[in-house]
């Protein structure tokens, strides 16, 4: 595909992994709306509930693996449409729950395996079409996913008054089976394939580009320190990071806050990620990464000591936007610095390794949060918890090098 009157096609890429991203995690986010509704009508304990939530994270970020290794192998478009038909199944069939195992299956099970096919093959393949844009790159794809926090949770809300929770689920399941195929059309796994370079240098400038890039399989890169760090620092800042997603819209109820306002501490999360990832995403460009991470970690750190002293509707929009920004991005940061350690030609396989291992660990913390509010009443041990785990992951990043030694050719 020729470049035109100097655009890059690379700007497309990043559009489709935005608009994926968008759906995607739009989607995965109203099922704080839909927990309210089920809480509701079954009963069900919230650790009890919660634990859909938690399957489903640990599942969809060990599957990632599986994503990213076919996304390096078969390119994008036929993964990211495979996964949109397992999360439409998922969704829709979720309009059919009667038992606790139902949504665990449904949700927890097949949802997981069509999510899979989001966060790391968008974001791989965005990191091997840039490489001096790729903070910016990565951030405006990334920030599809936090738009669609914003704007979806309000639908969800007013397709369950209308239509009742069961036919939301089965409005939401057929959305994401059409535009998930459609969008997936666009997406290529390389500049290479369609006979461009990374932000659509001329051939001598790329070669240029991907010198000090020699290739980094992963059964070489998991021989570093600096893999397991990076390993450490997300694992560390993710463990935590679904408790404010999954527990939000209950948290809010619990402070007297009507169901529609508190379904906007959502999308008030989704927009300052959104800022996150692009501001963060550009910024980290000019900063460095580890620079632009270790602000994003200490802010998320506070965010986290912050909703302890929430008492209203306005102190939980400040601390939840707070949340939001460093949320987004740090994990806007993640698979850029992934490609910046380790280059481009493995992406794919590392950051869905790197994603299967400390993402699924993110699965932890909904539930141990349920289970603290269900024996105490309230969520103040699980976010002192939080903080700590970031304060945790700053310590690791300040040690944090990349690799110092090239793999042979």
């Amino acid at each position: 595909m020729p470049r035109l009157s100097g655009f890059f096609y690379g700007w497309v890429v990043v559009g489709g992994a935005f608009l994926v991203l968008f759906l995607a995690y739009g989607t995965q986010y109203a099922f704080g709306v839909f927990f309210s509704a089920l809480l509701e009508e079954f009963g069900w304990s919230r650790a009890g509930l919660s634990g859909v939530f938690s399957l489903y994270a640990f599942l969809y970020c060990a599957f990632g693996l599986v994503a990213g290794q076919l996304t390096d192998r078969w390119g994008p478009r036929l993964v990211i449409a495979s996964g949109g038909v397992f999360l439409s199944i998922g969704l829709a069939g979720m309009s059919q729950v009667r038992e606790l195992w139902h949504p665990y299956l449904l949700y927890g099970v097949v949802a997981a395996i069509g999510m899979s096919t989001a966060y790391v093959p968008c974001n791989a393949t965005v990191v091997k079409w840039f490489v001096r844009q790729r903070g910016l790159a990565v951030g405006i794809a990334s920030s599809g996913g936090s738009l669609g926090t914003f704007a979806l949770p309000p639908v969800a809300h007013l397709l369950v008054g209308a239509l009742g929770w069961r036919r939301a689920y089965v409005v939401f399941g057929a959305g994401i089976l059409v535009s998930l195929n459609l969008v997936a059309t666009v997406m290529k796994r390389d500049p290479e394939v369609v006979g461009l370079a990374p932000d659509g240098a001329a051939g001598d400038l790329a070669s240029a580009a991907e010198e000090g890039e020699a290739p980094w399989p992963l059964r070489r890169a998991i021989r570093t320190t600096a893999f397991w760090m990076v390993f450490g620092i997300f694992a560390a800042t993710w463990i935590p990071v679904f408790i404010p997603l999954v527990h939000v819209v209950p948290f809010a109820r619990d402070l007297g806050i009507s169901a529609l306002l508190a379904s906007t501490v959502v999308s008030v999360l989704g927009i300052a990620a959104a800022l996150g990832r692009l501001v963060m995403g550009a910024v980290s460009d000019r900063i460095g990464r580890k620079t632009a991470l270790a602000i994003s970690i200490v802010v998320q750190g506070l965010a986290f000591g912050g909703f302890m002293a929430v008492g209203g509707l306005a102190s939980l929009y400040l601390v939840g936007a707070a949340f939001g920004f460093s949320y987004g991005a740090i994990s806007t940061l993640f698979p850029a610095i992934v490609g910046d350690f380790f280059g481009r030609a493995e992406a794919g396989h590392l950051v869905g390794f790197l994603f299967a291992l400390s993402g699924s660990l993110a699965a932890v913390g909904p539930v141990v949060a349920g289970a603290i509010y269900d024996a105490t009443g309230r969520y103040t041990w699980a976010f002192l918890l939080s903080a700590a785990f970031n304060a945790l992951a700053l310590a690791l990043l300040t040690l944090a090098r990349p690799p110092e030694a090239r793999p042979a050719s």
